[in-house]
Parts: structure tokens; C-alpha cells; sequence
């Protein structure tokens, strides 16, 4: 089964690649690693979820918007490799959580990206992690995400 396949089989479909919102790209290739820029729960270009978790959002509300920012960052891959297909493993993911004073339950957010990866790649898909919580992420996101994957040789 292909990993679109998956991805249909689990009722998810692929946003387009949000647009930078300055002067980066998506996702940069280097030897058999390439790695995403951030994503936040954007579609379309606009902010799906806005706030800070343990104030505005919950857990759950957090761990959505993770998986929403994971969506944009496989998209980024797939427009980087023509296919995602060619991701031997996924190697580390660094998600990034806006904060109230008191909120530590980051790695709970960032879970919501985890079992994604775990759903769509399996084996592949389990990986190394860092949970960040910060005062402030861009425009208001609640949660930014970044994958480093590695490609199968060849690819």
C-alpha cells in the first residue's frame, strides 16, 4: 500500500503547501535527510486554531491543531520529493507549543503529531522528539511543527 493509499484509507487528504510567509521554502533536501520548515494549523493560508494551550485551548484543542501542522509538513515533503513514498523513516520531530504560565503538558500536544506519523508510516513513523513550550509562535499559533525525514537510497 502506497502512502497516499494509507492516507485515503485513514480518511486524511493532504492540504496544498501553505505559502511561506517569508523568505524561506518549505522543505530543503540535504544528502538522504530533508527537513520541513515550521508548520502551524493553517489551510489556505489562513489560521485554523489561534491561542495559547493550558488558557484558550485544551489538550485535545492542541493536539488537533499538531496533527493539522503535521498535515502541512508532509504536504512540504511531498511537493519536495514528488512523493512521500520515498520517506524511509521519519528521524525527529520538534513541535513547538504556545504556552500559558503554568502549562507543561507540551509533549501531550505534541502526541497529536506522533500518532499521526505512527498511523500513516508505522514502523517508519516512530522517531526521535523534542516538546517546546514558548510565550509566543507566529501570528498566534498555538503549535508549530518540524519533521526531519530520511529517504530511501535511490530516491
Amino acid at each position: 500500500m502506497t502512502i497516499d493509499q494509507r492516507l485515503a484509507s485513514l480518511g486524511i487528504e493532504l492540504p496544498p503547501v501553505p505559502v511561506p510567509a517569508a523568505s524561506y521554502v518549505p522543505a530543503r533536501r540535504a544528502g538522504n535527510l530533508v527537513f520541513s520548515s515550521g508548520q502551524t494549523p493553517t489551510r489556505d493560508g489562513q489560521l485554523l486554531m489561534a491561542g495559547k494551550l493550558g488558557r484558550e485551548l485544551s489538550i485535545e484543542q492542541g493536539q488537533e491543531a499538531a496533527r493539522l501542522a503535521t498535515l502541512n509538513c508532509l504536504a512540504a515533503l511531498r511537493q519536495e520529493l514528488g512523493t512521500l513514498d520515498a520517506i524511509q523513516d521519519i528521524i525527529k520531530v520538534t513541535g513547538f507549543v504556545a504556552s500559558a504560565e503554568g502549562f507543561g503538558d507540551q509533549p501531550q500536544v505534541i502526541n497529536g503529531a506522533s500518532l499521526l506519523l505512527e498511523q500513516v508510516f508505522e514502523s517508519r513513523g516512530r522517531h526521535a522528539r523534542s516538546a517546546l513550550g514558548l510565550a509566543e509562535l507566529p501570528f498566534g499559533a498555538p503549535v508549530e511543527v518540524e519533521l526531519i525525514v530520511a529517504v530511501k537510497p535511490g530516491q
